[in-house]
């Protein structure tokens, strides 16, 4: 079966974000100031072919774990649909 991954990987909120405060300052100065926070992360869609869904989130877990996602500054969540034939 082949899957399809989303995954989300942000900043921890208690880790500093130089590019959200520059988007930030960006939208302040053309004058939209209705926006508060500003936070910039990375979004990675995965094809993976798995024996079932929860394979699947092991494989897409693991690949955030050892790769995708430093842990010591990121945070990651993820998810999982099957890709209909």
């Amino acid at each position: 079966m082949k899957y399809i991954a989303e995954i989300d990987i942000m900043p921890q909120k208690e880790i500093l974000d130089p590019q959200g405060k520059a988007v930030k300052l960006g939208l302040h100065n053309l004058h939209i100031d209705s926006v508060g926070d500003v936070r910039i992360g990375k979004h990675i869609r995965l094809e993976v072919e798995a024996e079932s869904e929860e394979t699947a989130k092991a494989t897409v877990d693991s690949a955030c774990r050892q790769l995708l996602a430093n842990l010591i500054m990121e945070e990651y969540s993820f998810s999982i649909a099957e890709i209909s034939a």
